[in-house]
C-alpha cells in the first residue's frame, strides 16, 4: 500500500488546522476512522465480507503497521460482524494515528495544561497538502455528476456514514445538498444497493466491506436528528 491512509483523511478533514482541535462528533468519528481502517484492508485485498462477518482473505502484511496491526489481530480472532469490529477497533485508533501524522510532520502536538494540572492536547496542522488533496477530491465529487473513483467513493461514504458533513464547512441547505449527493455517490458505487455489484465502479468485494460497515456505522450512530 501507499499513499495516504482513508483514517488519515477522515481524521485531517475532523480537525480544525488553526486551533488543532475536533469539529465533529468523536463517537461518530472513532467509529468512521475504525471502518476506514477496515476499508483499506478490503482494497489492499486483505479482508472480505462473508456470511454477514468480516473475514481475513489473505494474511500478508501490507507493510502499514496500523493496517498490519489489525490484519493481525483479525487473523488471530474468529470472524466478526462490521458492527463488532468497528467497536472493538475504534478505541486507542485515533491516537495511533494521530501519533503517526506527527512523526509524519503533518500536524504537531500542543501540550497544554488547564486548570493547573488537566493536559489537553491539541494537533495543528503543519503540512495541510495532505487535508488538501483529500477536500479537493471531495469537493469534486460534490459539483460533479460523475462517480468518483473508488478511493475518493469510499472516502465521501465514510464521511456521510460519519455524519462529518460539518467537516467539509456546509451547513444549512448547502449541508443537505451534500449529504443527497454523498449518498448518491454511495448508490453510483455500489454501497447502498441502488445498483448492482456489476454495475458498481469498484471491485464487488471492496464494495460489500463498506457497505456493510456504513450500514454498522449508521446502526451505531442512531437515527439522524
Amino acid at each position: 500500500m501507499t499513499g495516504v491512509a482513508l483514517a488519515e483523511e477522515l481524521l485531517l478533514l475532523a480537525y480544525d488546522d488553526e486551533t488543532g482541535k475536533a469539529t465533529t462528533s468523536r463517537i461518530g468519528l472513532d467509529l468512521g476512522m475504525a471502518a476506514a481502517v477496515l476499508v483499506e484492508l478490503a482494497l489492499a485485498g486483505r479482508v472480505a465480507y462473508a456470511d454477514g462477518t468480516l473475514v481475513v482473505a489473505d494474511p500478508t502484511p501490507t507493510g502499514e503497521p496500523i493496517l498490519d496491526g489489525v490484519l493481525s489481530r483479525m487473523a488471530a480472532d474468529t470472524p466478526h460482524s462490521p458492527a463488532s469490529w468497528v467497536q472493538r477497533l475504534r478505541h486507542g485508533l485515533r491516537d495511533a494515528i494521530l501519533g503517526d501524522l506527527c512523526d509524519r510532520g503533518v500536524v504537531r502536538d500542543v501540550d497544554e495544561t488547564e486548570l493547573g494540572f488537566i493536559h489537553v492536547h491539541r494537533y495543528p496542522a503543519v503540512d495541510g497538502t495532505v487535508e488538501a488533496d483529500a477536500r479537493r477530491r471531495l469537493a469534486t465529487a460534490l459539483t460533479s455528476d460523475d462517480v468518483p473513483d473508488e478511493r475518493t467513493a469510499a472516502l465521501a461514504t465514510l464521511v456521510a456514514a460519519s455524519r462529518m458533513e460539518p467537516a467539509l464547512g456546509l451547513d444549512g441547505a448547502a449541508a443537505v445538498d451534500a449529504h443527497r449527493r454523498l449518498d448518491e455517490i454511495a448508490g453510483g458505487a455500489g454501497f447502498s444497493g441502488t445498483v448492482s455489484l456489476e454495475e458498481s465502479v469498484v471491485r464487488p468485494s471492496v464494495a460489500l466491506v463498506i457497505a456493510a460497515l456504513g450500514q454498522a456505522i449508521n446502526a451505531a450512530l442512531g437515527p439522524r436528528a
